[in-house]
């Protein structure tokens, strides 16, 4: 690859990148839920799809799906459960165990936050034919790969 080939691909990793969560936070907190931040949003999102997909939803899985400390989680749910985002309830049969659920606030926001992301990639998938976006696809799963390989499976727990 050329060197003008890397400045554009550092270009899109570090600009595009930081461009779409801007983006992303402008759509969802200045519109609706201005007491919301991406970070905020993103833990959200994770209870949401935990509890939709009959997942773990415990205090801890969800701080692991995250690859934050427990400690980090707690304070951020305390936050969201503050602002009406998200219950936490001790576990039924073992009350030792913290089960973090949304509340219907809490999943109209998910909601609208999934919707921006649908909108996010239709629009992307408008500009391109159908090739480019079968190559396009391969090229982010294989970044995204990267990624979790590099950072995620080999980083301290």
């Amino acid at each position: 690859m050329t060197n003008q080939g890397k400045e554009t691909l550092n270009h899109f990793l570090v600009n595009v990148f930081n461009e779409i969560l801007k983006t992303e936070e402008q759509s969802i907190s200045s519109k609706n839920y201005p007491n919301l931040s991406l970070r905020e949003i993103h833990i959200l999102e994770t209870v949401c799809l935990a509890n939709d997909h009959g997942e773990d939803n415990r205090s801890a899985a969800i701080a692991a799906a995250l690859h934050v400390t427990p400690g980090t989680l707690t304070t951020a749910v305390s936050l969201l459960e503050k602002k009406g985002f998200l219950v936490r309830t001790k576990d039924k049969d073992d009350k030792r165990i913290v089960r973090i659920t949304a509340t219907d606030k809490g999943k109209e926001a998910q909601a609208r936050h999934d919707a921006f992301h649908h909108e996010m990639i239709d629009g992307i998938l408008a500009t391109l034919d159908e090739e480019e976006a079968r190559v396009f696809t391969q090229a982010l799963v294989k970044l995204g790969k990267f990624f979790d390989e590099k950072y995620h499976h080999h980083a301290p727990k």
